[in-house]
C-alpha cells in the first residue's frame, strides 16, 4: 500500500535561509502562486525522503511571531492552525532558524510550540555558526524546548541529511493527533515579554557566543549604515541597477523584438492580405511580442534583487530610505520597485514583493505608473522636437532637454503626490508600525538559489501577465480593424473602423483639453502600450511609414496642432494610464480587479485635468 501524501510547512523569521533550505529540498519541483484573495506568495514544492515517503512542502512567509500583525503573519498563522481553505493541515512544522542569531526563533518555537501540532527546529547556516564561534547544545537545546532539533546547512550538497533522516524518523512515530482549534489564543504584550524572557534564560543555558565577535559585518555597516556615505553606496548601486536594466536589457529586448518581426514578416509574406494576416501578425504576435519584449529587464530587476536580498545588503537599503520614503507616506522599501519603474512599470510593480506589508506595497503598485518609463520616450521626442524649438538658455542648457527633465520630475514628483493623498484619503485607519528590521550578516548570494528565484520569477511573470496582455491585443486589433473600409474608400481603414467611431464619440470630451477625433483615435490602439501612439497618430493622418517617418509625422503634427494641443498632451501622457501591460499586471499583484480600476480612474482624473490647465493656462498666454 502506497505511503499517504505528507505536508510539511517551512516557517522562520525573515532572513533565516528558509528559501535556501525550500530550494534545497524542493529543487525544481516547485510552484509559486497567490494566496487565494491576498497578493502574499504561496510556493509549494514536492520531494521524496530516503525512506521513500512522498512530501508536500509549503515555504509560509517570514515571521517573527503568530500575532498576525500583517499579511504574511496572518497567512503563516492560518495555514498553521488549520484555518485557510484548501490548504492541508500540516502534518509536520519545521521552523527554521538562522544559527547565528537564535533570539527571537526561539521565541517563534515556543509560541509554535502552544498550537499543539508536530513541530521540529531546524538549526540552518550552521557551518557559519561554528565558524565563528558559536557553540550549541542541540541535545540540551531539544530538552528545553521539548522539540526536535537537528541541524542543516542548506547550500552544501548533504547538508540537509539529517533533516531527511530525522524526518523519516518522526513521520514513522508519529501518532495521528487530534488537533484542538481553540488550544492556541494571541499572546498578550506582557505574555509575548515573558516568552521572550523564557527563550532568554534556554539560550543562555544551551548556547555560548563566541568571546571575541566577528566583526565584518560591523566594519562593512560603519560604512554602508552612515548617513551620508551608506547614500552614496545605495546611489552607486542602484545606478549600476538602472544602467543595467537599459543597458544590459536592450540587446535582448533588440533580439527578441527583431524575432517578433521577423516572424510577422514572414506571415506577411506568406499570407495574403486579408483579415487573417492583419489578426496573426498585429493581433497574436504582436500581443505575445509587446509581453515577451519585457523578459530580459524582469529578468535583471530580479536579479539584482536577489543578489541584494541574499547578500544581506536589501534590509540595509530599506533602512537608509526609509525616512526618505517616509515623508511621502512610502516604505523604505519602495525606493527600488519604483526606480526600476523608470524602464517600465511591470518590473516595477512585480518589484514591489520585497515590500513585506500589505498597504505599503499597495501604496507602491498605485504610484508605479506615475514614474516615467521608457514607453513614454517615443511620445515626448516626437512632441518636443516638433513643437519646442533647439535652443540654448543660458548659454549651456538646452531648451528641448530641459523639457524632457522638466517632465521626468512632474512624474516623481506627482508620484510622491499621490503616495500623500492614497495614505491620508484612503488609508486614514493605517497606524504603521515603527520600522523595524533585523540586519543580516552579509553572506555570499548562492548561485543555484538565485537561479531557482529568477526562474520562477521569469516564468510567474510569463503566466501571469501574457493571457490578459494577449487578450487585451486582440481586443485592440478588432476595433481598430472593423468594420474594414468599403471598397471605394480614399481614407485610412482606421477611419471607418470601431476604433475610429469612438474615437469620434469622445472627440467633444476631450475638446476641452484641446484633443481632436484623430488623437482620440491615436489613444486608443495606444492603450496597448504608450509609444504605439506614435505610428498611431501617422496611420490617422495617412503618412506612410508610420512609426519609422516620425519626422514627417512631426512636421505635419506643427501645421496641423496648436503649441497648447501639444503642450496638452505631453501633460496627458505625463498621467494618462496608457498601457494595457501595466493595467493587467496590476490585477494579477493585487488579485483584484478592484485595484485597477481604482488606477485607472485616478489617473485619467488626473490626466485630465493636467491636460485642462495646460491647455487653458497655454491658450491664455497665446498659445492657442
Amino acid at each position: 500500500m502506497e505511503a499517504p501524501l505528507m505536508h510539511l510547512a517551512l516557517v522562520g523569521t525573515p532572513n533565516s535561509g528558509k528559501t535556501s533550505l525550500f530550494n534545497a529540498l524542493t529543487g525544481s519541483r516547485q510552484k509559486v502562486a497567490n494566496y487565494p484573495g491576498v497578493t502574499v506568495e504561496r510556493k509549494e514544492g514536492s520531494f521524496v525522503t530516503p525512506l521513500g515517503r512522498q512530501i508536500s512542502l509549503v515555504d509560509l512567509p517570514g515571521t517573527y511571531s503568530l500575532r498576525g500583525r500583517s499579511p504574511d503573519e496572518e497567512i503563516t498563522r492560518d495555514v498553521v492552525l488549520g484555518r485557510t481553505a484548501g490548504e492541508a493541515m500540516p502534518d509536520l512544522v519545521l521552523c527554521v532558524a538562522d544559527s547565528t542569531n537564535l533570539r527571537l526563533t526561539i521565541r517563534l518555537v515556543l509560541e509554535l510550540k502552544s498550537t499543539g501540532r508536530p513541530l521540529m527546529l531546524v538549526l540552518n547556516m550552521f557551518d557559519i555558526a561554528t565558524r565563528r564561534g558559536v557553540t550549541v547544545d542541540v541535545a540540551k537545546l531539544s530538552e528545553a524546548l521539548g522539540v526536535p532539533v537537528v541541524t542543516s546547512i542548506a547550500v552544501r550538497k548533504g547538508g540537509t541529511a539529517d533533516l531527511l533522516r530525522r524526518t523519516d524518523e518522526i513521520i514513522a512515530a508519529q501518532a495521528p493527533v487530534a488537533f484542538q482549534q481553540n488550544r492556541w489564543q494571541p499572546l498578550t504584550v506582557a505574555q509575548l515579554r515573558a516568552t521572550q524572557r523564557e527563550a532568554d534564560r534556554i539560550i543562555a543555558a544551551t548556547i555560548s557566543l563566541p568571546t571575541k565577535p566577528d566583526t565584518w559585518t560591523a566594519r562593512v555597516d560603519a560604512w554602508v549604515l552612515h548617513p551620508i556615505a551608506g547614500l552614496l553606496i545605495l546611489l552607486l548601486l542602484l545606478f549600476v541597477m538602472f544602467q543595467a536594466v537599459f543597458a544590459w536589457a536592450q540587446p535582448l529586448m533588440d533580439l527578441l523584438q527583431a524575432a517578433f518581426d521577423a516572424v510577422g514578416q514572414l506571415v506577411q509574406d506568406t499570407l495574403p492580405a486579408g483579415l487573417l494576416q492583419s489578426f496573426l501578425q498585429n493581433g497574436v504576435i504582436s500581443g505575445v511580442g509587446s509581453v515577451i519584449v519585457f523578459l530580459p529587464q524582469i529578468v535583471i530587476i530580479f536579479l539584482f534583487i536577489l543578489l541584494l536580498e541574499d547578500f544581506g545588503y536589501m534590509a540595509r537599503a530599506a533602512f537608509l530610505m526609509d525616512r526618505i520614503m517616509g515623508g511621502a507616506g512610502l516604505h523604505g522599501r519602495a525606493f527600488i520597485p519604483l526606480l526600476s519603474s523608470f524602464a517600465c512599470a511591470i518590473p516595477g510593480i512585480m518589484a514591489t514583493r520585497v515590500i513585506d506589508n500589505r498597504r505599503d506595497r499597495l501604496t507602491t503598485i498605485l504610484i508605479a505608473p506615475l514614474m516615467t518609463c521608457s514607453a513614454r520616450i517615443p511620445v515626448y521626442t516626437l512632441i518636443i522636437s516638433a513643437f519646442i524649438p533647439s535652443r540654448l538658455i543660458w548659454g549651456w542648457i538646452n531648451l528641448q532637454g530641459l523639457v524632457m527633465f522638466g517632465l521626468y520630475a512632474v512624474g516623481i514628483a506627482s508620484a510622491l503626490g499621490v503616495s500623500f493623498l492614497i495614505k491620508f484619503f484612503m488609508l486614514r485607519d493605517y497606524a504603521p508600525a515603527p520600522f523595524m528590521l533585523e540586519l543580516p550578516d552579509y553572506k555570499l548570494p548562492r548561485a543555484r538559489s538565485v537561479a531557482i528565484g529568477v526562474y520562477t520569477r521569469a516564468k510567474m511573470f510569463l503566466q501571469r501577465a501574457g493571457t490578459t496582455i494577449f487578450s487585451m491585443m486582440v481586443l485592440i486589433w478588432f476595433l481598430a480593424s472593423f468594420p474594414t473600409a468599403p471598397a471605394s474608400a480614399t481614407d485610412p481603414a482606421i477611419n471607418y473602423s470601431f476604433a475610429a467611431m469612438i474615437g469620434k464619440a469622445i472627440a467633444p470630451l476631450l475638446a476641452p483639453i484641446g484633443f481632436n477625433w484623430q488623437i482620440a483615435v491615436a489613444l486608443i490602439p495606444g492603450m496597448a502600450a504608450r509609444e504605439v501612439a506614435v505610428a498611431a497618430l501617422g496611420t490617422v493622418y495617412a503618412i506612410e511609414g508610420g512609426k519609422e517617418a516620425a519626422d514627417q509625422i512631426g512636421q505635419v503634427l506643427a501645421t496641423k496642432w496648436s503649441l497648447a494641443t501639444a503642450l496638452s498632451l505631453l501633460a496627458w501622457y505625463i498621467f494618462a494610464p496608457q498601457c494595457a501591460s501595466t493595467l493587467a499586471v496590476i490585477r494579477r499583484e493585487t488579485g483584484s480587479s478592484k485595484w485597477m480600476a481604482v488606477t485607472f480612474a485616478y489617473m485619467l482624473v488626473l490626466a485630465y485635468l493636467a491636460s485642462l490647465s495646460t491647455y487653458n493656462i497655454a491658450c491664455a498666454l497665446g498659445a492657442g
